[in-house]
């Protein structure tokens, strides 16, 4: 049921036409679903996003990778936050602060080590989100 609902929501989002507020229910609906089995195809679909610099899927993605995922998923949204799509994003840079803030230690053991990686954005982005470590 919920790959309908995932589907749908990558319709809506694909779709310039859409119900912005339809769209929206819809993420929250699968957000609050607890099916983590719809993660793998979520998170491509996050990465699909950003390499089409679709800033507004990103953001509702984002969203319910980390309802979905929690703090383990912390690399896949501070990744997917690294790259410039000329965008607030507000929605996302919150969603990383409260998964930080919610586990702090798994947060520095996940976080950490991106500080290093060779992408200059993504190590930026990670040593921005672990400032929010209480």
């Amino acid at each position: 049921m919920t790959d309908d609902r995932v589907t749908r929501l990558i319709e809506m989002l694909d779709d310039l036409e859409a119900d912005v507020d339809e769209t929206i229910d819809l993420a929250d609906e699968i957000a609050a679903s607890g099916d983590q089995g719809a993660l793998p195809r979520l998170e491509a679909e996050l990465g699909r996003a950003v390499a089409d610099r679709n800033s507004y899927a990103r953001e509702l993605l984002g969203g319910v990778v980390a309802a979905l995922g929690g703090t383990e998923k912390l690399p896949v949204l501070v990744r997917a936050s690294a790259v410039d799509l000329g965008d607030d994003q507000d929605g996302l840079a919150a969603e990383i602060v409260d998964l930080v803030q919610a586990d702090p230690k798994t947060a520095q053991r996940l976080l950490h080590p991106l500080t290093q990686d060779d992408d200059l954005s993504i190590a930026n982005r990670a040593d921005w989100a672990l400032r929010f470590v209480p």
